[in-house]
């Protein structure tokens, strides 16, 4: 009897509360009291103030446009990306921003659910696996989980598209991306990841939290498609400005 007063309470979102009421934080977007151990520390408010970005961009990076009656970007045309097309589902600023940042550099790494949800909005189907971008040994020892990883699996677990672990891995540290240009994070990147498997015509999806200038998943998917890839799509959940 107990137990089945426990299940029913948690399925009307009683537990959630009360976990929040008992141990109370203040949302880092608007301030107010954090309402639900889910979206913790942010509030339900903010969270559902996220919407997925629906104006002009590059059609082949996603990069957003001002104009609508541009397809692909000036970079693109003049150095068109070793993937066919990269998903990005909003910008990279306001609450979507705090939440990643909340989730990857401060190891709340249950948001990886609802963050991941945001993922399943886009046609992944037809790929034949999904391909997380990797952290270096040492970096995932000092943050304890790779972030990338933790989405890629979310969406391999509600798409059934098989995730694969072992198929690139990245050999070298590298200094940090962030205020690099852009030439020095493709310099910085240069011989980093290696494909470790054959994918021998097979359709990929590679998954990041991220994309700035697009150095990272263009070697990713440099190395994939050396390995024998037939396409790279590159799957984020935001945006960033690369300026």
């Amino acid at each position: 009897m107990r137990e089945m007063r426990l299940s029913i309470s948690n399925k009307s979102g009683l537990i959630p509360k009360l976990i929040s009421y008992l141990y109370p934080s203040e949302c880092p977007s608007c301030g107010a009291a954090t309402d639900n151990i889910v979206y913790a520390p942010l509030c339900i408010s903010c969270w559902s103030g996220i919407k997925k970005y629906s104006g002009p961009a590059c059609n082949i990076c996603s990069t957003p446009f001002s104009s609508e009656y541009s397809d692909i970007c000036a970079e693109c045309l003049k150095t068109p990306p070793v993937f066919s097309r990269a998903l990005s589902f909003g910008l990279y600023a306001d609450t979507l921003a705090t939440a990643i940042n909340i989730y990857k550099f401060h190891g709340i790494k249950r948001l990886y659910k609802p963050l991941g949800k945001f993922l399943l909005e886009f046609d992944i189907a037809g790929a034949d696996a999904i391909i997380p971008v990797p952290l270096s040994v040492n970096s995932l020892r000092a943050r304890g989980f790779n972030q990338s990883l933790l989405l890629a699996k979310f969406v391999s677990d509600n798409s059934k598209i098989p995730l694969m672990l072992d198929g690139l891995i990245k050999s070298l540290e590298t200094p940090p991306q962030i205020g690099l240009s852009a030439k020095e994070r493709i310099s910085n990147l240069k011989g980093v990841f290696r494909a470790v498997r054959d994918f021998s015509g097979m359709r990929l999806l590679l998954v990041d939290d991220v994309m700035t200038t697009g150095a990272t998943v263009k070697e990713c998917s440099r190395q994939l498609l050396k390995a024998g890839a037939e396409d790279v799509v590159v799957l984020t959940l935001a945006r960033a400005s690369s300026t």
